[in-house]
């Protein structure tokens, strides 16, 4: 269905990170292909779109990433304009606090930008929370959450990262009970190596954004079942904005999902650290799983071959803690499959895999699910 924008107000579709997500480092832009295909999907339903990336701080407090969105809001947008916020992961939790009916945000004044907010998109995001917030909360976990941003960056940078590494990363998980002292030293040798793969214009702003990370771990404590639980009673939907979500799952680990990775040492090596962290992100408290609404649980069973179970997840987040609100599209994907982190170097720009997931996430599927994401917003526009 085509909708026509009837209206001069211009539409400003602000695209906030998650604490994986950086905005840009030099030729490097995190939500590069999600920017070109909305804009692409806009176009041809008419709207006058505008869409940006917010810049906030990765793994401060979910009110400081808030706060900053908000003035990161106060300083683009014009007073007749409206706002469509779409938050990967923690950023839809930063949306949500934004535009809570009389959030009080430091030194900004919030109601004035919420008030402007007709959609919120919260895509993969933690709305019940996550159980591998409690590992990233420890010393061995923080180093491992250091590697796995910095081995983002690694992957969008080259294709894949260095053999020597990934490695050794999967020899660690392997065990699934990590050695605390042994293997912070390990993650900390390979930090050193992966920074020294890159070029040197790179790697003072990849240092800068990561020493951020390791400056405020405010956020990752908020992120528990147990946090999210406060975060929930003291956040409310706003009156007249429209509120989605983007639910992933990834494929099972297996014994055929993993001869489904192939004979490549290096993507063999690569679903060793996703079946790990599939495992880990499985341990969700069966206290925490929401209630689904009538429409919440149609459209589950009609995109799921099977009924969503409380141990599904994409890797990072479980999935039924990613429902809230209509359920705009449901995928199985990983958790970065879905903001164009999947496998097809022949795209221009190419698309690079963070991690083998087996999850049969590909362009036709990724293309979908975002001009499902524009035709909400239009809608509601």
């Amino acid at each position: 269905m085509r909708t026509k924008a009837t209206s001069r107000t211009v539409h400003h579709v602000i695209l906030v990170p998650g604490f994986f997500g950086f905005v840009n480092f030099g030729r490097l832009v995190y939500f590069a292909h999600v920017k070109e295909m909305l804009e692409t999907a806009f176009a041809e339903l008419g709207l006058r779109a505008q869409v940006h990336r917010s810049p906030v701080p990765p793994t401060a407090s979910i009110r400081a990433r808030s706060a900053a969105l908000a003035a990161d809001l106060a300083a683009t947008i014009g007073p007749r304009d409206a706002v469509h916020l779409v938050g990967h992961s923690t950023g839809g939790l930063d949306a949500r606090l934004l535009v809570t009916p009389n959030v009080q945000l430091d030194d900004v004044d919030a109601e004035a930008v919420a008030a402007r907010v007709r959609s919120v998109v919260c895509v993969s995001t933690p709305h019940r929370g996550t159980p591998m917030a409690r590992f990233f909360s420890g010393l061995v976990g923080q180093k491992l959450l250091w590697l796995l941003s910095l081995g983002t960056v690694a992957v969008l940078r080259s294709g894949r990262l260095p053999m020597s590494v990934l490695v050794r990363v999967a020899a660690a998980t392997a065990r699934h009970q990590l050695p605390g002292g042994k293997a912070a030293a390990l993650f900390d040798q390979l930090y050193d190596e992966l920074i020294g793969e890159l070029p040197s214009d790179q790697r003072g702003p990849v240092n800068e954004f990561l020493h951020a990370m390791r400056h405020d771990q405010s956020l990752i404590p908020q992120l528990t079942p147990e946090g999210i639980d406060l975060f929930d009673a003291a956040t409310a939907d706003r009156p007249g904005v429209r509120y989605g979500c983007v639910v992933t799952r990834s494929r099972r680990p297996a014994v055929a999902a993993r001869l489904a990775a192939g004979l490549s040492p290096y993507d063999q090596a690569s679903y060793t650290v996703f079946e790990w962290l599939h495992r880990m992100a499985a341990r969700f408290p069966e206290r925490a799983v929401p209630r689904l609404d009538e429409a919440q649980e149609a459209r589950m069973r009609a995109e799921f071959e099977r009924p969503t179970a409380r141990e599904d997840n994409d890797g990072i987040v479980p999935t039924l803690s990613q429902i809230r609100g209509e359920v705009i599209h449901a995928v199985r994907a990983d958790h970065l499959d879905v903001i164009g982190h999947f496998d097809d170097p022949g795209h221009d720009p190419p698309h690079h895999d963070w991690l083998t997931s087996c999850s049969g996430f590909e362009r036709p599927a990724f293309e979908r699910l975002w001009r499902d994401v524009a035709a909400f917003i239009a809608e509601t526009a």
